[in-house]
């Protein structure tokens, strides 16, 4: 699916600027909905003349693209954190809490304070400046998309070496997202350490599962 951009990418930064706010901080993360792995929330300021050509929602870019712009994000950024939360993190919280806590966290360990934040999706609550969650926030907020880029390289890569560790589950493809192949190798093997045991059919191997899970698309039935 293609997201029609109506304003530019840095439409409500230059707003927020407009408006005396100089440091604005974009918030995302990566890993929500896997059946294994981390989930990884980022933090970026970007500087108020960051060249956005080519900067999208980190799902819309291939992973050549990723990388290039994860690494101009890093070399031009004002700030970075990145924050994670493991598989029995996530089993003992919830998926939800942990979601809100690791954002809030990535937020903290900004090296630089904010005087703004905007996140993708739904108000994170409790931070200690003014924040704004903007639907579809890493298709229309820049330092939201960057953020996302930063939080999606940084588990991509982590997925990798657990590839290696494990690599009949095929995390150097899946991510650790529930495709057919992954929910075979579950019913064929179970779960390793790094899968989330507290999500539907994966504590008992695979077995009661729902269906299939891509970043984009969502649950397909079997």
């Amino acid at each position: 699916m293609v997201i029609r951009r109506l304003k530019e990418l840095d439409h409500y930064e230059r707003r927020l600027h407009g408006r005396g706010f100089r440091v604005i901080a974009g918030l995302d993360e990566a890993g929500r909905g896997a059946l294994a792995g981390p989930m990884i929330a980022a933090a970026v300021i970007l500087p108020e003349d960051f060249d956005t050509e080519g900067l999208e929602d980190s799902k819309l870019l291939s992973p050549k693209q990723r990388d290039e712009q994860f690494d101009r994000i890093r070399a031009a950024a004002v700030a970075v954190a990145v924050a994670r939360a493991m598989p029995g993190r996530i089993d003992r919280r919830g998926l939800h809490r942990t979601n809100k806590l690791l954002l809030r966290r990535a937020l903290r360990d900004l090296p630089v304070e904010p005087e703004f934040v905007l996140n993708d999706g739904f108000p994170i609550g409790r931070l200690p400046v003014p924040s704004l969650a903007v639907r579809k926030g890493d298709v229309v907020c820049a330092s939201v998309a960057a953020a996302s880029v930063v939080a999606k390289v940084t588990r991509d890569r982590m997925m990798d070496r657990y590839h290696r560790r494990f690599p009949a589950y095929g995390f150097d493809t899946n991510r650790g997202y529930g495709t057919r192949a992954h929910w075979e190798a579950l019913d064929r093997l179970g779960p390793t350490p790094i899968h989330r045991r507290s999500f539907k059919g994966v504590g008992d191997g695979g077995s009661g599962r729902r269906g299939t899970y891509s970043p984009g698309e969502g649950w397909r039935r079997p």
